[in-house]
């Protein structure tokens, strides 16, 4: 429980940096400069390898939180690794361990995935971030699940924060809410400073619903691939005014799981497709 010398260097942060060149790269594709995309490529590749060397703990099955000021691991079970799986940094065969962790008992509140384990020193669920519960830190989440195949997990977290969002005033997504355990007796409680509306708890519905439905716009292509994962609670689905580039979709989803039909009401349906998002997004992942 004790404080972490700085400098630290945070998981997450080498996943959005991952993230953030393979993404460069494709514009630079796009541009013609192809000789600066494969440099990006190039340096993906080696954080790829080297990140995994350095944060990964065997033992525990799980990322360390951080380094410290001498590159040792902070072992501390925190949400942060799960930002990992939406980057696209954590190697496949190790992505498993990684939801499992998250999805145990100490940061799986019911309500949402807590941003620290019930289990450290340092737990308070009505704490700014030592326990409770953010939407837009379960909705990077969810979208990490997603990438990786757990369609389940994903659909129970997006299930969590759309049920904690009906107990707020006009369904507002707050900043953050406390971390208790849901029970079937109790309800998610407001953080006494957390800000109402918020950009990225608003924004959190969006990623929820892009988790489920399991969006692959390839605008430059004017193709939109859809892998679609409808849980119990969700039997159907409309999208309205879908934009991609110039085309524009109306699309319905009825079914259950990976069952389901996929039926476009409004625009071109020959470039609305159906492709695995493991399949489809695994193709921007280098290093493996």
């Amino acid at each position: 429980g004790s404080p972490v010398e700085a400098p630290k260097a945070l998981c997450e942060l080498q996943g959005y940096v991952y993230d953030a060149w393979l993404r460069m790269a494709e514009i630079y594709d796009v541009l013609g400069r192809l000789k600066d995309a494969e440099r990006l490529r190039g340096k993906a590749a080696d954080l790829y390898r080297r990140f995994d060397e350095a944060f990964w703990d065997e033992e525990t099955g799980f990322y360390a939180y951080c380094l410290d000021a001498e590159k040792k691991k902070v072992l501390t079970v925190a949400s942060n690794p799960g930002h990992l799986l939406w980057s696209g940094i954590v190697p496949p065969e190790k992505a498993g361990r990684v939801v499992e962790r998250l999805m145990r008992r100490d940061m799986w509140s019911g309500w949402g995935i807590r941003t620290l384990s019930a289990e450290h020193p340092s737990y308070n669920p009505f704490s700014y971030q030592n326990g409770s519960v953010w939407p837009h830190d379960n909705g990077l989440i969810a979208l990490g699940f997603k990438r990786y195949g757990f369609h389940d997990e994903a659909a129970q977290v997006a299930r969590d924060i759309s049920e904690a969002a009906s107990y707020f005033m006009l369904h507002q997504m707050p900043e953050l809410y406390a971390g208790i355990q849901r029970d079937g007796a109790n309800f998610p409680v407001q953080y006494a400073g957390a800000n109402v509306p918020q950009a990225w708890a608003a924004g959190t519905v969006f990623f929820l619903l892009q988790a489920i439905v399991g969006f692959q716009p390839r605008a430059e292509d004017g193709l939109l691939y859809l892998d679609p994962w409808l849980p119990s609670w969700l039997p159907d689905l409309t999208l309205k005014d879908l934009r991609l580039g110039a085309e524009a979709f109306d699309i319905r989803i009825e079914g259950s799981g990976f069952d389901v039909t996929i039926t476009v009401l409004a625009g071109d349906a020959g470039k609305v497709l159906r492709r695995s998002i493991v399949e489809g997004l695994g193709q921007l992942r280098v290093g493996q």
